[in-house]
């Protein structure tokens, strides 16, 4: 997936692009053909709707952070698209290269 300069977002390892209903129209790297990571996605996206239909309007969260220790999950809701890209966490901005930190 491209930054909007069309240059590939740092540290991506994957990504998705979906329909509205959670098809896969695109992907890529670590994410490639991943359904079931679609449809968990999906899932998240409709749960975010029946917490509370107030604070939380049908389509009303355009973005979504999901990180874990070595990698993290961008989710945006765009065009009637929902673009998933995963990413290589780095510590302070330190490349990790075979589990040990490397300066860039």
């Amino acid at each position: 997936m491209l930054d909007l300069d069309g240059r590939p977002v740092p540290d991506q390892i994957g990504y998705l692009v979906m329909s509205e209903d959670g098809a896969v129209l695109a992907s890529g790297g670590e994410l490639e053909n991943d359904e079931r990571s679609a449809n968990i996605i999906s899932g998240l996206l409709s749960l975010t709707e029946s917490v509370d239909p107030e604070v939380f309007k049908k389509r009303s969260c355009q973005k979504i952070s999901i990180a874990y220790e070595e990698h993290s999950y961008t989710i945006c809701m765009s065009n009637k698209r929902i673009y998933v890209v995963k990413r290589r966490n780095t510590p302070n901005g330190i490349d990790v290269d075979g589990g040990r930190a490397v300066l860039a």
